[in-house]
C-alpha cells in the first residue's frame, strides 16, 4: 500500500497527528518520508478529505518541534554521536553526507538551518549538527521557526493549489494528461536525485564536525 493510500484509510485527526509525528521525527534526525507524507496529505486536502490550514500547521508544528529536539540531542551528543550514527547508519550518516552538512554551515552559517528544510540532506541533519556545532540557540530557533513555516505551510499551499488545478485539467485530457504529468514528475525526480548525488561528489568532507560555526 502506498503512502497516500495509507493515509486516505486515516481518520482525519489522526492523519494531521500523523503528519505532525513523521515530520517530528525527521527534523528529529531519524530518515523518515517527511516530504512524502507532507505532499500526499497536501493533495488528499486537495480531495477534500482533510483541511490544508490543519495538515500546513500541523506540519509546521512538526519541523519546529522535531528541529529542536535534534538540537539539543546533537549538542549533548557533540561529534561522537555523529561518529557513532556513521558506523552504524552510513547511508544516512556516513562522513560524506555529515561532512557535506556541515560544510554548508560553515560556509552560510545559521541560513543553513533555514535553506536546511528544502534540502533532503539538511532536513534530516540541521538540527542535531547545529547543535553539535554549538550554534547560539537563539539564532537556530528564529531560523528553525521560520524555516519550518515556510516550507511547511508553502510546501501545503503549493501542492493544495496544484492538485486542485491538476485534478481539472486530467479531467479535460483523460489519459494523455496523465501520462505525460507521470513522465514529467518521474524525469524531474531522476534529475534532482542526480544533482543531489553530483552535490555530494563535491567539496573535501574529510573533516566531521570540526568545531564551532562563525555564525
Amino acid at each position: 500500500m502506498h503512502i497516500d493510500e495509507w493515509l486516505q484509510v486515516i481518520p482525519a485527526g489522526w492523519l494531521y497527528v500523523t503528519v505532525a509525528l513523521v515530520i517530528g521525527f525527521e527534523s528529529l534526525g531519524i530518515p523518515l518520508p517527511g516530504e512524502i507524507v507532507l505532499v500526499s496529505a497536501a493533495l488528499l486536502a486537495a480531495k477534500g478529505v482533510v483541511d490544508p490550514v490543519w495538515v500546513g500547521a500541523c506540519a509546521s508544528a512538526g519541523a519546529i518541534v522535531g528541529d529542536s529536539a535534534g538540537y539539543a540531542i546533537g549538542r549533548k551528543g557533540g561529534a561522537p554521536m555523529f561518529a557513532r550514527l556513521g558506523r552504524r547508519f552510513p547511508k544516512h550518516f556516513g562522513p560524506r553526507h555529515v561532512g557535506k552538512a556541515e560544510e554548508y554551515f560553515h560556509r552560510f552559517g545559521v541560513w543553513a538551518v533555514f535553506v536546511g528544510r528544502f534540502v533532503a540532506l539538511l532536513r534530516i541533519l540541521a538540527g542535531p549538527l547545529a547543535g553539535a556545532l554549538r550554534m547560539p540557540y537563539w539564532k537556530f530557533a528564529v531560523a528553525n521557526v521560520l524555516g519550518g513555516i515556510v516550507w511547511a505551510g508553502g510546501t501545503t499551499a503549493v501542492i493544495f493549489y496544484l492538485g486542485l488545478v491538476a485534478e481539472k485539467w486530467l479531467k479535460g485530457f483523460s489519459w494523455v494528461g496523465l501520462v505525460v504529468a507521470v513522465l514529467f514528475g518521474v524525469a524531474t525526480t531522476l534529475y534532482l536525485k542526480r544533482r543531489a548525488a553530483s552535490a555530494l561528489d563535491e567539496g573535501d568532507l574529510k573533516g566531521v564536525v570540526r568545531g564551532p560555526v562563525d555564525m
